[in-house]
């Protein structure tokens, strides 16, 4: 009884509160009474207390809406304004759900509030409105006799801003009406309304309808209706009358032809061109650009060139508010006049443009005067004051930004053959602007310029090492942004069949101004800029050669990965030294650098470090072949499981189903043991809650990965991830055939050049072949080591020539398939030392397996059984450069384990 006498008490009090809305005279009450009707279909107790499980089931009156009259209800609590801007915004569904309702009971209601509605209420139901025409909720009829009369009587509103918001419904609705409703209802309005007796509010309004009716009738009807309206308002007393009608005049004209714009409109156009008013002359010269090309060669001439010209003088000697406007606009006359002009006109264009470039930069004698005025001013004339002379300095320093913002432009009119001459020292003063956002604009439009130089871009590059040592951020980041498309225009195609000496003579200057680029970012706060030029690092490979690569880029590189404070820039450090690792020649040097990167982050001693090290991983398996990873990554990684930070841990199980999809059976078991035995530690042994979600997961989706056999029948059912593979792993074959065919050029070249001075020695006149020949054996045993070859020591010149033939065969076995060839040779001194060569690179340095081994052997002998020595293809096989024992196998040719040398 307690709680229902509360929720009838509680109800009585809210329906009071109603009835009192409902009883009331004021204007107020009016509005609201119009929604009540709606209300007391619902049922009037609710049960406070109820539980949020058990949906409410109102009483809703037969005919309304069951969405309707529930929004109603939701938004009670709110307030009585926000209910109603909630059913406006509602209205289309509303028609489309219940046409005949919502037509008969809610549209009329609305119309009324809206009458005399606050600016919220009244910017929804403009859009509305709109929505509902678009969407064809309405007949045509029907909207026009309904929604049509509000949009008209509410474009009149008294304020400014519900007015533009009801006359752009407005304009939005003529291009959807039909013609003969808006002949009708809207034509003869706008003509009302573009009298000299109408508020000025009313004719603005007046000269955008005309200007978008004259888009839908035919010239006939323009001419007759529209057009002694339009040159009426062209005539206003008042300058932003003239000025607004002025802005129509190019959809009128477009809606009259060419013959009657030029008896009609084109006087109208010159007279308000040279109007007392700035803001009516910045329309008029607006105007001009847009009807260029509606207009033909005669009128521009006889009337549009002149009165340009007349246009820009007179700018550049008020240095008023049109200068500017001049400048932002001189691109788009230059390229529309282009055709008619004749030589004396374009270099005049020409020779302004320049002009204007230089505007408040060469200002000292005008300053020495204006100081001298002010020392002795005369009683007519007047000191200007602090706020004017600012305001000059802004106008001028936009009119700079404008012309190089129009560079591109001006460079298409004047030509890649005459830019040197005449437009290169404006180009470089523009280059050296003192203000930043002239620099800025022009380096964000560089690299179009670029594009259009075409074979003339040379002329460019001092211009654009300039802009990459400037020391602002913001300039840097509008050449950066498009270095790859600026580096293609100013260093052609980036292909490694472009890059030869002469070109990278030429560009040789480029690579130090981007470092020097690189090192102002760096100290900014600005990540993504960051980011984005060490992504761009990839071009490098197109510009420079290997050497340069490893010894100036990659070190860059690996600070970036080391001490860059984003994590997004490491990662783009990582993608870039990954993809500069493949265009590094010597395989000393790439052995070298995936040494570094498994000491320093998957043994690094910072956490982040070795989780970066998963992420290097993740950016290896995206850009090279299964096997490449295989052969380098891929153990290091599984020994991230040991690791006592929980989070590498937990960031490793994330990455254990991307390795399972490497594998494949039966030459990857060993790795396949050793990824098995990572998993049932980590599922065994984990500790951490989060570690053991996600090694759960790992597991799951591992379960769901097939693993791949090689088989006669899965090489013929290939996938697109399989055919990818085998392209990468075909490229990183290229890459060392290509390296071996250079060693053996060196080879020779060092073999010929011993044996030309042999010749001269052996032709001299003290006969000594002996020692000649030592000689000429000691020579060229240094021009090879000179060259970074070192060979197996031979005792006889057949064993060397055995070594060398066995080193070429070997030169054509894949990376991925040479350990295989390791454990079929014999283990004498000779085959050893030539199997360290094949595995280790041309100059004898050891992979990064062998440099970690210490603390790989640690991980790796927890993991699996001793079966993972005798894996093919694995790390383990390879001898370092410091085992010099020979192993004693047995009589089938396997190393025995520890446990067979004891029972030994």
């Amino acid at each position: 009884m307690g709680v229902e006498s509360k929720n009838m008490k509680l109800s009585q009090n809210s329906m009071e509160e109603i009835e009192i809305f409902k009883t009331a005279e004021s204007p107020t009450g009016e509005r609201i009474k119009l929604f009540v009707d709606e209300l007391e279909a619902l049922e009037p107790i609710v049960n406070v207390d109820t539980p949020r499980d058990f949906p409410l089931q109102p009483c809703v009156a037969p005919g309304m809406d069951l969405d309707f009259m529930l929004e109603i209800d939701e938004e009670l609590d709110s307030g009585q304004e926000v209910q109603r801007i909630s059913v406006i915004n509602n209205l289309p569904d509303l028609l489309k759900d219940s046409h005949a309702d919502c037509m008969r009971r809610v549209v009329p209601k609305v119309r009324e509030v809206l009458h005399v509605a606050q600016a919220d209420m009244q910017l929804a139901a403009s859009s509305a409105f709109v929505q509902i025409l678009r969407k064809d909720l309405v007949p045509v009829q029907n909207y026009a006799s309904t929604f049509l009369q509000t949009i008209l009587s509410s474009v009149d509103n008294k304020d400014p801003d519900i007015a533009n918001a009801w006359l752009d419904t407005l304009l939005d609705v003529i291009d959807l009406l039909p013609k003969d409703i808006i002949k009708k209802e809207i034509l003869t309005i706008a003509i009302e309304k573009g009298q000299l007796s109408q508020p000025v509010q009313t004719r603005l309004s007046c000269c955008k309808i005309l200007g978008k009716i004259a888009t839908r009738f035919e010239p006939f009807v323009i001419k007759k209706e529209i057009l002694p309206i339009v040159q009426s308002l062209c005539q206003d007393v008042e300058y932003e009358v003239r000025g607004c009608m002025c802005m129509q005049l190019d959809p009128v004209s477009r809606g009259l032809g060419l013959e009657a714009t030029k008896s009609a409109i084109l006087p109208e156009l010159v007279e308000l061109t040279n109007d007392e008013e700035s803001y009516v002359r910045i329309a008029g010269l607006q105007t001009v650009v847009n009807i260029l090309t509606l207009v033909d060669e005669d009128t521009c001439r006889a009337t549009l060139i002149p009165l340009v010209c007349k246009f820009c003088q007179q700018s550049v000697k008020t240095e008023d508010v049109t200068l500017p406007v001049v400048a932002r606009e001189i691109g788009k006359l230059c390229h529309g006049f282009s055709a008619y002009l004749t030589d004396e006109q374009k270099s005049w264009f020409i020779d302004f443009f320049k002009q204007l470039c230089k505007v408040g930069l060469n200002e000292n004698k005008s300053n020495k005067n204006k100081d001298a005025e002010k020392e002795s001013p005369s009683k007519d004339q007047q000191v200007p004051l602090l706020p004017d002379i600012i305001e000059l300095q802004d106008r001028l320093i936009e009119t700079r930004r404008n012309c190089a913002f129009n560079f591109p432009a001006m460079v298409l009119f004047v030509g890649a053959k005459s830019f040197k001459s005449e437009l290169g020292v404006c180009f470089s003063n523009i280059c050296k602007d003192p203000n930043v956002e002239v620099r800025k604009t022009l380096s964000s439009g560089f690299h179009e310029i670029a594009a259009i130089m075409g074979s003339h871009v040379s002329n460019l590059q001092g211009d654009m090492i300039m802009l990459l040592r400037d020391e602002n951020t913001e300039v840097l980041k509008g050449i950066i942004t498009h270095l790859p498309e600026t580096l293609t225009s100013v260093c052609g195609p980036l292909t490694h069949q472009a890059m030869h000496e002469v070109k990278q003579n030429q560009i040789a200057d480029l690579i130090p101004a981007i470092l020097s680029a690189e090192i102002v970012i760096a100290a900014s706060n600005d990540w993504r800029l960051q980011e984005t030029i060490i992504e761009h690092f990839k071009c490098f490979q197109y510009l420079t050669n290997s050497e340069n690569i490893y010894h100036k880029i990659i070190p860059v590189l690996l600070i970036k990965l080391k001490r860059a404070r984003a994590l997004p820039v490491k990662l783009a450090a990582a993608r870039s030294t990954l993809f500069l690792l493949r265009n590094l020649k010597k395989m000393e040097q790439r052995a070298e650098l995936l040494n570094t990167l498994v000491t320093d982050f998957c043994h690094g001693k910072s956490c982040h470090q070795r989780s970066l090290f998963i992420d290097i991983c993740r950016v290896t398996i995206e850009y090279y072949s299964k096997s490449f990873f295989k052969e380098t990554f891929f153990e290091y990684l599984l020994s991230l499981h040991t690791d006592p930070i929980a989070n590498i841990r937990y960031r490793l199980c994330s990455i254990l189903p991307d390795l399972k999809r490497l594998l494949k059976l039966p030459s990857d078991r060993t790795l396949s043991q050793l990824l098995d035995a990572c998993v049932r530690r980590l599922l065994i042994g984990e500790k951490d809650r989060d570690v053991s979600q996600a090694i759960k997961c790992a597991v799951e989706e591992m379960d769901k990965t097939p693993v791949y056999m090689e088989s006669g029948l899965s090489r013929r059912i290939m996938m697109e991830e399989d055919i990818e593979d085998q392209k990468k792993e075909a490229e990183e074959k290229k890459l060392i055939e290509l390296e071996e065919r250079e060693l053996k050029k060196e080879e020779e070249a060092a073999k010929a050049k011993a044996e030309k001075k042999g010749h001269k020695d052996s032709a001299s006149k003290i006969p000594a072949p002996k020692k000649g020949k030592s000689a000429s054996s000691s020579v060229g045993k240094q021009e090879r080591e000179s060259a970074g070859v070192k060979r197996t020591p031979s005792t006889t010149s057949s064993n060397s020539g055995s070594t060398s033939s066995v080193k070429e065969t070997e030169s054509r076995i894949p990376l991925a398939n040479r350990s295989k060839l390791a454990r079929t040779k014999s283990d004498s001194t000779a085959s050893k030392s030539m199997t360290k060569t094949s595995r280790s690179g041309a100059s004898g340095v050891p992979t990064p397996s062998s440099a970690g081994s210490s603390s790989r052997k640690i991980s790796t002998s927890k993991l699996a059984s001793s079966e993972a020595s005798t894996r093919r293809g694995s790390f383990n096989n390879s001898p370092t450069a410091t085992s010099d024992k020979t192993v004693r196998k047995n009589s089938n040719g396997s190393i025995p384990t520890a446990k067979s040398k004891k029972s030994k």
